[in-house]
């Protein structure tokens, strides 16, 4: 390759480059002010939050009291969304472990199979800013259980009120 050809494929590089950047900054100037204020890490939360409250719309939510006296009347399945690791560590007590991944497949996880799908399963997560159990909401929901419930609060709430709780041997 001639030092010519070499020096127009980076001159045609430099142009796309610069014909990338100006597209990008203008698709997403608003993004980009808000950065230069100091207020881009506050709108992206805010997105989050909004993104979170659409999805939530097709999901029946419970807040602390109305999970642990769910809880206490043994009628549901709690289904843990975090990740294995902090599933053994602790949960809550009598719930079971399912990522979304466990229901990207064709075949249902075994402990999913013999459940009805009409029964109520609160699936929670960490913390109320984790969305992995409206995630696994939303596919339960998909695979045809019909009354599925999202536990707001976590089970960094449920721990901290000292309900029951339990580890993985």
């Amino acid at each position: 390759m001639s030092q010519n050809a070499v020096r127009q494929d980076l001159l045609w590089a430099v142009i796309l480059g610069v014909l990338v950047l100006i597209l990008s900054l203008t698709w997403h100037w608003s993004l980009v002010q808000q950065g230069f204020k100091g207020q881009l890490l506050t709108r992206l939360q805010e997105m989050e939050e909004q993104e979170a409250a659409r999805r939530l719309e097709g999901v029946m939510t419970l807040n602390l009291e109305q999970t642990y006296g769910l809880h206490q009347e043994g009628k549901a399945l709690f289904v843990d969304a975090r990740s294995p690791r902090e599933f053994q560590e602790l949960h809550i007590e009598g719930a079971v472990n399912l990522i979304a991944e466990q229901l990207a497949g064709k075949t249902l996880p075994a402990f999913l199979q013999d459940i009805a799908p009409d029964r109520l399963i609160v699936v929670y997560c960490g913390t109320v800013d984790c969305h992995a159990s409206l995630k696994v909401a939303e596919l339960l929901q998909g695979r045809g259980f019909t009354r599925v419930a999202v536990f707001m609060g976590g089970f960094r709430v449920w721990d901290e009120a000292g309900y029951p709780v339990d580890i993985t041997p």
